[in-house]
């Protein structure tokens, strides 16, 4: 597919080359670290607040939501609930790098609540010092290991699945997360701790192969590292920590992630290494191009809706229990 970049966005791979990566091996405390920064979120009372929003869907009634997090950050962002009856199952949703202005992306399923959060320091979770520009973001606190902003949006995400489960407790065995991107890296990070999240969706996922990110040529947030790491030294003793692959070896929820064979901001082998590194069920869908365009784009995001209606909403895959 023609491109206007100045490096091949597949970076040489084809779909079987792709099939065989494989991310480093997590440093020894790994899952003891991720364990405690889910007790630490766990512990936080969201304190739900909910008021009338000025986006409006039909057939859903919208709220501007705020909830607590950790280090004294307030998440901002939006409930979507089905405007008649009870919702049959919840979601959290992770939006991309460039934020989020309104939740007006297609829902798998219609009878759903859908939580949608900006994580911290973007959109209308903005906290000084934390830059929203993703350059900056990707980089706050990359110098401090337990302190990097990436841990603290995963929290963002599990303090989540408390505030929705505050406002429908009986959703739980229900929740599914939903993530692109950057949203979906923060996922592949986060999953593997919150049992409360039944099954997940991961879009074009960053963080992945933590040491081909920092390798790879790239238009996306990993450029801003790369330069960062030339000018200040190794990262890779905080992002072994942050890798999306490593954490997907300890997912067991069923997954659904979408994947593509050519991308410039978020390298295609670092996707895969995701989807290959998964333990548990899993389906691949695989896209075209990721952050970039093609022709047939509107068909295939047609084609990933439907598949996401099927994984999420049937109904047997209502309630999931992870083994």
């Amino acid at each position: 597919m023609a491109h206007t970049d100045p490096f091949d966005p597949t970076y040489g791979y084809d779909l079987d080359g792709l099939l065989r990566i494989l991310p480093p091996q997590a440093p020894d405390d790994f899952a003891d670290v991720w364990q405690w920064r889910y007790r630490e979120a766990r512990e936080v009372d969201p304190a739900l607040q909910l008021s009338p929003s000025a986006y409006q869907r039909p057939g859903m009634c919208v709220w501007d939501a705020h909830y607590r997090s950790t280090d004294g950050i307030t998440i901002g962002g939006w409930l979507l609930e089905p405007e008649h009856g009870a919702p049959r199952q919840g979601f959290v949703v992770g939006h991309g790098y460039g934020g989020i202005a309104q939740p007006d992306f297609p829902l798998p399923c219609a009878d759903a609540a859908y939580l949608v959060p900006c994580f911290r320091g973007i959109g209308r979770s903005r906290h000084t010092p934390i830059s929203d520009n993703p350059n900056w973001h990707v980089l706050h606190d990359i110098d401090k290991p337990d302190r990097y902003i990436i841990g603290g949006c995963a929290q963002d995400l599990w303090i989540g699945v408390t505030a929705l489960l505050s406002r429908f407790p009986g959703l739980a065995g229900r929740i599914g997360y939903m993530g692109i991107s950057f949203g979906a890296g923060i996922g592949a990070l986060a999953l593997p701790w919150d049992q409360r999240i039944a099954r997940g969706h991961l879009n074009v996922p960053t963080f992945g192969h933590q040491p081909l990110r920092l390798q790879l040529p790239t238009t996306g947030s990993a450029a801003s590292q790369q330069r960062f790491a030339r000018t200040h030294g190794h990262l890779l003793e905080t992002l072994a920590y942050y890798d999306a692959g490593s954490a997907a070896r300890f997912i067991r929820q069923p997954m659904l992630i979408a994947a593509a064979l050519l991308d410039p901001s978020v390298a295609p082998p670092t996707q895969f290494a995701i989807y290959n590194a998964l333990a548990g069920p899993k389906q691949l869908f695989v896209l075209a191009t990721g952050h970039a365009e093609n022709p047939a784009r509107i068909a295939q995001e047609h084609n990933l809706l439907d598949a996401l209606t099927r994984f999420f909403c049937a109904d047997e895959s209502r309630v999931s229990p992870v083994v």
